[in-house]
């Protein structure tokens, strides 16, 4: 006896029904519930990080922070946004991940106190086509780490899953830092004059930037051979700029990321000035040796794209400089150098 017509649509309809059920979220490539059991895992220390104003956030749709418990009462707001480029394509190619989180904080904070905050929190992003925990937690071990080097609480932030976006081990991250300074103690750089000096801090090595370069010229198992030294994290200035900022008159700083000397430097000049730095006036770490003898490009590209041994620059009368290079080498073991001066001209950098 035939089959009848309803009969075979009605059964059609609930096998492509019980077809749909089997997809699923997960299935798909997003594992929601592995992500929350590893925010879950790493919450205490997360909690580790919290400052005076902090408010319990983890897991909540947004960050609370209470301002009038940071002890700064005529003050203003300084938000600041960043990443680490392509020092995380070194980071996956060396496998090595528990340092980066550090670099991502530094160069949120470190753009804060160019204008004289100090960190209060920080968020971070984490991006990933699949989520590989034990790579997850060794980044977010690090951006604890790094938050607790800058004194700054890690209020919250986002971790997403997005089959399809990234290959498989790689991933992307994006950081954001507030701070608070009082408005009568901003750097603007509008008391910068001729006369003034300028100091160099001493950075880490390449902190995060020019890492499209480093892998221009090296090979994969170069990279690997050198990794130690490539991934050496960005110093975080929190502390030792903060003592400064107790002690002596910071006029200007510029924290040098992309755009290295060129292009950092004059952000904090007013319109009149130009600074001119002196080369080999500090002391240059090994891994700018060993890229500047494999690099074939002209000097000031170097200048340009790489910070060469000076993570930030402070402008200070000279002898406030003074002042500070032994506050830095007595209280915090950073080396520092009077690298160039302030000078009538346009606002620029001038390496001689």
């Amino acid at each position: 006896m035939p089959v009848p017509y309803l009969l075979i649509k009605e059964l059609l309809s609930i096998f492509i029904e019980r077809r749909k059920m089997k997809v699923t979220y997960k299935k798909s490539g997003v594992d929601i519930e592995k992500a929350n059991k590893l925010i879950d895992k790493i919450r205490k220390r997360i909690d580790t990080t919290r400052v005076p104003g902090s408010m319990d956030s983890v897991g909540g749709f947004g960050g609370c922070f209470d301002p009038a418990r940071s002890g700064v009462k005529n003050s203003l707001l300084v938000a600041s946004t960043d990443g680490v480029g392509t020092k995380l394509k070194i980071a996956q190619i060396a496998g090595k991940h528990d340092t980066i989180g550090i670099d991502l904080v530094a160069m949120c904070v470190n753009d804060v106190l160019c204008c004289g905050a100090k960190p209060l929190f920080f968020l971070d992003y984490f991006a990933t086509g699949k989520l590989d925990g034990k790579i997850w937690e060794m980044v977010l071990e690090g951006i604890i780490r790094g938050c607790k080097m800058a004194e700054c609480s890690l209020l919250g932030g986002e971790t997403a899953e997005m089959p399809g976006m990234y290959p498989k081990g790689e991933y992307d991250l994006a950081g954001f830092s507030v701070g608070i300074v009082d408005r009568t103690k901003v750097i603007n750089g509008k008391k910068i004059k001729q006369g003034d000096v300028v100091l160099g801090l001493a950075s880490s090595g390449l902190h995060s930037n020019g890492y499209s370069l480093i892998r221009k010229i090296f090979g994969k198992n170069e990279i690997k051979k050198h990794a130690k030294l490539l991934l050496e994290p960005t110093i975080i200035y929190v502390k030792p700029f903060m003592e400064l900022m107790r002690r002596v008159e910071v006029k200007g700083a510029a924290n040098i990321t992309g755009g290295g000397f060129y292009d950092n430097i004059p952000r904090t000049l007013p319109k009149n000035v130009k600074a001119v730095i002196k080369k080999g006036s500090w002391v240059m770490p090994e891994v700018f040796k060993l890229v500047t003898k494999k690099a074939e490009i002209n000097e000031r590209e170097l200048y340009r794209t790489l910070n060469m041994g000076i993570g930030m620059v402070l402008v200070l009368s000279k002898k406030e400089a003074e002042k500070a290079k032994k506050i830095l080498a007595k209280d915090f073991k950073l080396k520092s150098w009077v690298i160039g001066q302030i000078v009538n001209g346009k606002r620029e950098t001038e390496l001689v």
